[in-house]
């Protein structure tokens, strides 16, 4: 494939990006172009009519997504075509699979390798099943989580954002830092006996999470309970952790599977199930496998991933936005924006392609967020007058959870909450002229709305597979792997150099500062405290 720069379709970007459209501009902003910018798939909604797009960009930009073939991988994703790979280089190599966790309902993917990584998953939602029917049968109450990265930030996502769809006998906890008081608070005040703990780690050797569990352990062994009665593992089949002698079950997720896309595996749905039970779980997945057939539609302007992708394209390479906030209207969705943060920028945080040359184009934006109305009172003010253009990806829904609301000043508190969510979008797209310059909003600032009716499980699961869907198509359009993470390999290194002096000084032996000289100087300034 042609280096991106040297693609026809951006060659075409690029002369329309020299006289972008003006949001501003009186008459652009239209119930026409309100209606005509609304496409919908899966429960979901996008209402985009207030990006800096007319039709002649969305033609270009679907001209993009043809040039390269973004549809024929993503296909090929999902029939599980080895795409974790960097040409001519050492690297993971490896299927992604994560969408065949979800891939049994109505499969359309016949391949044997999907066929097989499907028939995986629902096996371990049988055994999880089973597992869940003998906790019952124990009082088991709570479960704490043990584990970081993706197997803390998606799970406790969603875990949070379906909370209100609990069983009341039941919670999850999550311990994630290694930082002691993270396990602290979570552990202070729990009935031991009655509490779970589920370690996740693909490789078993995680040091964050195995230093965790044995914290967790010490808590169990000082109130004289046996940790393999209560401690559970997800990790890959022959794993360190994979032993029955140390757990009281062992789930088990694949090579295939990326942290930060592993949320729809036993890395989350383990504690999804205990919560929630099977049902809303299997809503949830339901929800996810019906985004990513989405995905695979040929229908551009309803193929919500897609399009989604291309929007952020245009917002990055053409109109040079550094940054993209991802704001949901809705508290259920607090840590949400965390994991997308993960999932986004250790995915497309990229500066090789797939063959392992540098690009001269940007790639991943960074991503960050916080729920509304809260950042209003907050970083609405950069967003609205600052110097940095920050485009924006809403999220609200028409219902709220509980349904418990009340009429005040004649509106209830989800109206008001959907007028504030409205008034914002319109608001950055238009601005608002005046004369006093502290009082002028410019306006023109890019943003589109995600709209379901419900924060429920199905939506949450085609919300997360949207996502994640258009992180890949934007990896796909900039050639480069999404899938890998060498990015987080050198503090790691670095950490247990650090972690090897601190050994050695605990136990009297001595060492050459000259070995690591740095990591002396850095560790010197402790004496200093």
């Amino acid at each position: 494939m042609a280096q991106f720069n040297q693609l026809q379709s951006v060659e075409k970007l690029r002369e329309l990006e020299r006289m972008p459209l003006d949001l501003s501009h009186e008459g652009i902003l239209t119930p026409k172009r309100i209606e005509e910018m609304t496409a919908s798939a899966a429960g979901i909604s996008m209402l985009y009519a207030t990006e800096r797009i007319s039709n002649n960009v969305l033609e270009a930009l679907f001209d993009l997504a043809k040039e390269t073939n973004a549809l024929e991988k993503m296909q090929a994703m999902q029939n599980g075509e080895v795409i974790n790979r960097i040409e001519g280089f050492e690297c993971e190599n490896r299927m992604v699979l994560h969408a065949a966790m979800r891939d049994f309902f109505d499969s359309q993917n016949e391949t044997d390798k999907t066929k097989e990584a499907a028939a995986l998953a629902y096996a371990e939602l049988e055994k999880l099943k089973s597992f869940l029917l003998d906790a019952d049968k124990h009082g088991f109450t709570d479960l704490v989580q043990v584990g970081i990265g993706g197997s803390d930030l998606g799970p406790r996502a969603i875990y949070l954002a379906l909370e209100s769809y609990k069983k009341s006998d039941k919670n999850v906890h999550f311990i994630s830092n290694v930082d002691p008081d993270d396990a602290h608070k979570v552990l202070d005040g729990l009935d031991l006996k009655k509490t779970l703990v589920v370690v996740v780690s693909k490789s078993g050797g995680t040091l964050e999470t195995l230093t965790n569990e044995e914290l967790v352990k010490k808590r169990f062994t000082d109130q004289g309970l046996s940790p393999n009665e209560h401690f559970l593992a997800v990790t890959g089949k022959g794993s360190p952790m994979d032993d029955p002698s140390k757990y009281r079950e062992s789930f088990y997720i694949w090579d295939y599977i990326g942290g930060r896309y592993s949320v729809t595996s036993m890395v989350g749905c383990v504690e999804l199930a205990f919560a929630f039970g099977m049902e809303k779980v299997l809503d949830f997945l339901r929800g996810a496998a019906t985004m990513d057939k989405v995905a695979l539609s040929t229908d551009f302007k309803s193929n919500l991933p897609l399009l989604g992708a291309l929007i952020g394209i245009w917002n990055r390479n053409f109109l040079h936005c550094t940054t993209c906030a991802v704001i949901p209207y809705s508290q259920a969705l607090i840590r949400f924006s965390a994991h997308l943060q993960q999932l986004d920028m250790e995915s497309n945080g990229k500066r090789i392609d797939k063959s392992g040359e540098q690009v001269d184009y940007e790639t991943g934006p960074i991503i960050w967020g916080e729920p509304g109305t809260n950042g209003q009172h907050s970083f609405y003010q950069c967003i609205h007058q600052g110097t940095s253009i920050v485009p924006i990806e809403f999220i609200g829904f028409k219902e709220s959870q509980f349904g418990d609301d009340l009429l005040v000043k004649g509106t209830n508190s989800q109206e008001k909450l959907l007028s504030n969510l409205f008034a914002q979008s319109l608001g950055l797209a238009v601005g608002k002229k005046d004369d006093n310059p502290n009082k002028y909003f410019p306006g023109n600032r890019p943003n589109h709305i995600l709209l379901a009716k419900k924060c429920d499980p199905f939506t949450v699961g085609a919300l997360l597979s949207y996502f994640e869907n258009k992180v890949a198509f934007q990896g796909f359009i900039w050639n480069i792997n999404s899938f890998d993470q060498e990015g987080v390999q050198l503090g790691k290194v670095l950490a247990n150099q650090f972690i090897d002096v601190f050994s050695k000084k605990r136990s009297g032996e001595e060492i050459d500062p000259k070995s690591f000289p740095l990591g002396f100087s850095f560790l010197n300034k402790l004496d200093d405290i």
